[in-house]
């Protein structure tokens, strides 16, 4: 038994670190490129291109990205719609996770089926459907469209994540709260709920940067700056005969400020929900 090897040993350690640590700056050499470009000028970038290293740098795309009333909308509409369609969708997979998983309904196979199902369906097919309803009821061109879809599509998910977390809530636990009397909401709320910090926290996050960097939605669902989120943003500094390509990477950069501040915020949460279950004592 002491000759038997762990499965990661240190030697084995380096090459794997090496090798994600490529991977990593792999994967962050097209941020790296969209944010040098957010401090170059537009003439600039056409003379020498977007990966031409160069001294003169400047701040002018942010300043008048920041001070842009366009910028403002755009991130107030992101907010408004990431928001509530994240708590929603979490708050409805939540419980609907907890009823398939613990109090466990007639047909719960084919009700669980139901709800995971919506994460077979590619968003693009729903487009024309969901334009002719929204249209048809004068929604369109506001932001309700997409906190509706946003709420409705990020329930199948959060089911799916939130049963498969209650499963591994012992059910003793559970059934002792009942003999002192407690009800099924004031379980979920007092005793299900807190031990769920971390899977909220980690599927809240995943439900906003989801929700946040969704362009394809609004893109389809409004019409008017007044209604269209971040992402469309960027897309609307490209102008018919030249594209602002320092702005656009400014806005860009700005843009990610949100996530990553919910990320930092919960990521203890974060990181303890995707690693719950994977140790086992």
């Amino acid at each position: 038994m002491n000759n038997m090897k762990r499965p990661f040993s240190k030697k084995s350690k380096y090459p794997f670190g090496i090798f994600m640590l490529i991977v990593a700056i792999l994967y962050l050499i097209p941020a790296l490129g969209v944010f040098l470009t957010s401090f170059r000028t537009d003439t600039e970038i056409s003379l020498h291109g977007i990966w031409a290293i160069s001294g003169h740098l400047t701040v002018d795309n942010y300043l008048a990205v920041w001070t842009s009333s366009s910028t403002r909308i755009y991130m107030r509409n992101s907010f408004l719609v990431a928001i509530p369609a994240t708590i929603i969708s979490v708050m409805l997979g939540t419980l609907t996770g907890y009823v398939l998983a613990k109090l466990k309904p007639r047909g719960t196979s084919t009700l669980t089926l139901f709800f995971v199902s919506g994460l077979f369906i590619p968003p693009q097919i729903l487009l024309i459907p969901l334009f002719q309803l929204f249209n048809k009821v004068h929604l369109y061109d506001t932001l309700w469209p997409m906190i509706i879809v946003h709420s409705g599509y990020g329930i199948s998910l959060c089911t799916l994540v939130m049963k498969n977390f209650f499963k591994n809530v012992p059910d003793e636990l559970l059934e002792a709260a009942l003999v002192d009397g407690a009800s099924e909401p004031g379980i979920l709320a007092k005793i299900v709920i807190p031990l769920s910090r971390p899977a909220l926290g980690a599927l809240a996050t995943l439900q906003f940067t989801f929700i946040w960097n969704d362009f394809l939605y609004p893109l389809i669902l409004a019409r008017s700056e007044s209604a269209q989120t971040v992402m469309v943003g960027i897309l609307n500094m490209a102008g018919q005969y030249s594209t602002a390509y320092g702005a656009q990477a400014a806005l860009s950069i700005v843009a990610s400020l949100p996530t990553i501040v919910v990320f930092f915020l919960f990521q203890k949460q974060f990181i303890a929900g995707l690693t719950t279950g994977a140790v086992k004592g």
